[in-house]
């Protein structure tokens, strides 16, 4: 079992609560335009952090992560890419690598509106976080944690945080 803590979009901002919500968690993740290397080094230093770039991600943090993460955890293959559109419109640039071999999650950022769905064709669970961060037009910040069991994906949680 492995517990995840999960953000996207957090524009360089930093709030105490990302620690005080991933506190329980095992990993955490991050979906792209994490917008400074101070926020990915404190959550590195935190938990063991897997994260991707974004389009507005600068050269530091693009060197130290991946455009497109693929990996396997409890179970589960995972595949985070910060622009990959949702079920019913992915995004061109990561379709066929979904339709060629689907993960078990399929995990993107971006659009900073938090979204969890099950694509029935490809047998793939989707999240979208939201956005954690202060830039944007979303009303509300964002975070999710859940649970991967042996490849199943359990007790999924929406932490709402304080309006921007």
């Amino acid at each position: 079992m492995t517990r995840i803590g999960l953000l996207s979009d957090t524009h360089a901002y930093w709030d105490e609560k990302y620690l005080e919500y991933f506190e329980p968690c095992d990993e955490i993740w991050h979906a792209g335009d994490i917008g400074s290397l101070e926020v990915a080094e404190k959550l590195a230093v935190f938990r063991p952090f897997r994260a991707v770039y974004g389009n507005i991600d600068g050269q530091e943090i693009r060197k130290l992560y991946p455009q497109i993460n693929r990996f396997t955890v409890d179970g589960a293959e995972v595949l985070i890419k910060h622009i990959g559109g949702y079920p019913g419109k992915y995004d061109p640039s990561i379709i066929g690598s979904l339709m060629t071999r689907p993960p078990k999650l399929f995990i993107s950022g971006h659009s900073h509106i938090l979204k969890v769905k099950y694509d029935k064709t490809l047998d793939m669970l989707h999240i979208n976080p939201g956005a954690a961060g202060m830039s944007g037009f979303h009303k509300v910040r964002t975070l999710v944690r859940f649970v991967i069991n042996q490849g199943a994906f359990q007790d999924l949680e929406v932490i709402e945080l304080a309006d921007k």
